[in-house]
């Protein structure tokens, strides 16, 4: 059997290596790695988590993969102004669900911006990876804000990413304030963005009550990412325009529809 050479390299230089491996095999593992590198397993865990605080890499159990093809997101600006009207209704109902010091997380989609748009100075901790939010409610000098750093994704002018993630999991929140891209009765809610859903999942860990606010276009939807199963007492704010049939049968798999 051929001896295996070891590559003696710096931290700079042995994670490009690390790097230049994994585009080469599409994956790699802890164990071959500190074999071909001459370093101990935690060396290269430590190195293989650095990498994906990054973006570099995504981490596996064991390992490492290449990071997932992100779908291409519409720019945050021309989200925005689609639906427009409907999204603002949907604030308004979402706006009387928020009382004095309650401590809310509110996601970077572009119809919980509309809430904080809206939002009244009133005392409020709000947690969010928007920087548009965060920017939004910096006028209001009774809202203390938690801005949750990371990998900054332009498109939505927002954090994600592990560190986003790890972040979020030191906070609790009474409610969380989200929105998705698809609601259906057997797929329940999802998102066209991995990063999204991911940052979405873990907010939902840490609130005690979950808003979801979807207008009437994303209910009966499957897209490609499942958030999270409806569970009993789900609560969903819509559109006055939402489909009648879908309401009742996304209300009979569990969704609560909140109307005011």
């Amino acid at each position: 059997m051929k001896a295996i050479e070891v590559i003696e390299l710096n931290i700079s230089e042995r994670k490009l290596k690390i790097l230049q491996l994994l585009q080469q095999a599409g994956n790699v593992r802890v164990t071959e790695l500190s074999t071909l590198l001459g370093v101990t397993d935690e060396t290269i865990r430590k190195d293989l988590d650095s990498l994906s605080e990054i973006g570099k890499l995504q981490r596996t159990h064991g390992g490492a993969l290449p990071l997932p093809e992100v779908p291409m997101l519409a720019p945050h600006l021309e989200r925005e102004q689609t639906h427009a009207e409907l999204k603002k209704e949907i604030a308004e109902i979402a706006l009387r669900q928020i009382q004095p010091h309650d401590t809310i997380a509110m996601d970077g989609s572009t119809t919980v911006s509309y809430l904080a748009k809206i939002m009244p100075d009133i005392p409020l901790t709000v947690v969010t990876n928007s920087m548009k939010t965060a920017f939004e409610l910096s006028t209001r000098e009774h809202i203390h804000i938690i801005s949750v750093g990371g990998i900054f994704l332009r498109q939505s002018f927002s954090f994600h990413g592990s560190l986003t993630e790890r972040i979020l999991k030191e906070y609790h929140v009474h409610k969380a304030f989200l929105s998705c891209t698809g609601l259906h009765a057997d797929r329940g809610f999802s998102d066209s963005n991995e990063a999204h859903a991911s940052v979405k999942k873990r907010m939902i860990e840490i609130a005690d009550d979950v808003y979801y606010l979807l207008d009437s276009s994303k209910l009966g939807v499957k897209d490609l990412i499942q958030i999270a199963s409806i569970q009993s007492h789900v609560n969903v704010i819509t559109d006055s325009s939402a489909d009648p049939a879908i309401m009742e049968q996304l209300a009979d798999s569990g969704v609560r529809w909140i109307k005011e």
